[in-house]
């Protein structure tokens, strides 16, 4: 799976929100790049050269390698705060909610690992502005979880003690799957989003 064909659910994306196909294109390649030798260690050079164009070429629609960054960043976490949103104003019990944003947020990191490592482990390439934006909108991923697990606590579905902790750890169990997440592996992105909404729900001590 190429990683413009790599999204929450497996369907293919062709990153459509971003234009002309060029800076798509160079976008689509700084992925791949940033993923496999890590943002400092490559260059525009590089970056052109996998999207088949010249170095001038990309400075037409990317001012700087960070400004790549930044954008592939943003649209990964806002697509990331969606997916939690969306789960957290669902229908249904506080496990029910739970389980569903485990299951998609997993899912978006399995299905689309190679954008969610770059997305979730580059975050210090930023400079202070663009990072300050990113941080901002990982807090509100925070409060999507955070206000499901106040949620269960407050209708005694769930056993929490520390739900600031428990946010943190229900979050950090679905980034890291894009870190070990093999297509060629016994699982599909949906079964590990199955199996880690049930361990999730485990540990929140559901009803």
């Amino acid at each position: 799976m190429s990683t413009a064909e790599e999204t929450a659910g497996g369907e293919t994306s062709a990153w459509g929100e971003v234009t002309p196909d060029a800076a798509r294109r160079l976008l689509v390649a700084a992925v791949e790049a940033f993923a496999e030798r890590g943002y400092h260690a490559t260059t525009t050079r590089d970056i052109a050269g996998r999207a088949g164009m010249s170095p001038a070429a990309l400075y037409i629609h990317y001012k700087t390698k960070e400004e790549l960054l930044h954008r592939i960043s943003r649209i990964g976490h806002e697509k990331a705060v969606e997916i939690l949103r969306v789960a957290a104003g669902g229908e249904g019990s506080a496990a029910e909610r739970l389980a569903d944003a485990v299951t998609s947020f997993v899912r978006w990191h399995a299905g689309g690992r190679t954008t969610a490592r770059v997305v979730q482990y580059e975050l210090d390439s930023l400079g202070p502005d663009a990072r300050a934006e990113i941080l901002a909108l990982r807090r509100q991923c925070n409060a999507e979880v955070r206000g499901i697990l106040e949620d269960g606590v407050a209708t005694g579905e769930f056993d929490v003690l520390d739900v600031h902790g428990t946010t943190l750890a229900v979050l950090s169990l679905c980034v890291d799957v894009a870190r070990w997440f093999n297509v060629n592996g016994p699982r599909t992105p949906e079964e590990v989003g199955e199996l880690y909404a049930d361990l999730v729900l485990r540990m929140v001590g559901a009803k």
